[in-house]
């Protein structure tokens, strides 16, 4: 398989004696587990697995899922710390303004007078608050991802224009 994988989930532990796992939820939409059979699980190692979701359950904001062939909690602790992936062919169309974490990871991120900020390492949510986390190699700055201060996102070119109010680097 050749097309890149977007991750929808990470499993943290084997929840129960017959394969389950327990996982943080990755995407923004959950719905999508409704009618979703086949996914990849990559593990920490890297090596990719293609498998099925034979059963699940949402559970205090995370995911109970139970995979074909991991029938165990030995088999489930293969998956500790694994993801669980769909193609990005399979992932959801969203609106023009709106991006997927993964998409604005490495951004380049720099002010609308062209001073360079860093990259963006990281997402960060606080209940509907998002932020980027951004390095430049001495220091990482949180600034929100909300188009008053980042009105410019251009994914192509991996690249996001900042006006930030006064003394937000500062914080």
């Amino acid at each position: 398989m050749n097309e890149e994988l977007v991750a929808i989930a990470f499993i943290t532990k084997p929840r129960g004696l017959r394969g389950e796992v327990l996982a943080n939820i990755l995407t923004d939409f959950p719905e999508r587990f409704e009618n979703l059979r086949k996914v990849f699980a990559v593990l920490k190692t890297g090596e990719k697995l293609e498998t099925e979701i034979e059963q699940f359950f949402f559970h205090k904001n995370r995911i109970v899922l139970k995979l074909k062939d991991f029938d165990s909690i030995e088999d489930a602790e293969t998956l500790r710390e694994a993801e669980i992936c769909i193609p990005e062919s399979e992932a959801v169309e969203l609106e023009e303004d709106e991006f997927f974490d993964w998409e604005l990871i490495d951004c380049e991120v720099e002010t609308l007078e062209g001073e360079k900020i860093g990259k963006v390492k990281e997402i960060f949510r606080a209940g509907e608050n998002v932020n980027l986390v951004v390095e430049n190699g001495e220091k990482d700055f949180m600034i929100p991802f909300v188009e008053a201060i980042c009105p410019l996102v251009d994914i192509e070119k991996k690249f996001i224009k900042v006006d930030l109010p006064e003394g937000l680097l500062e914080l």
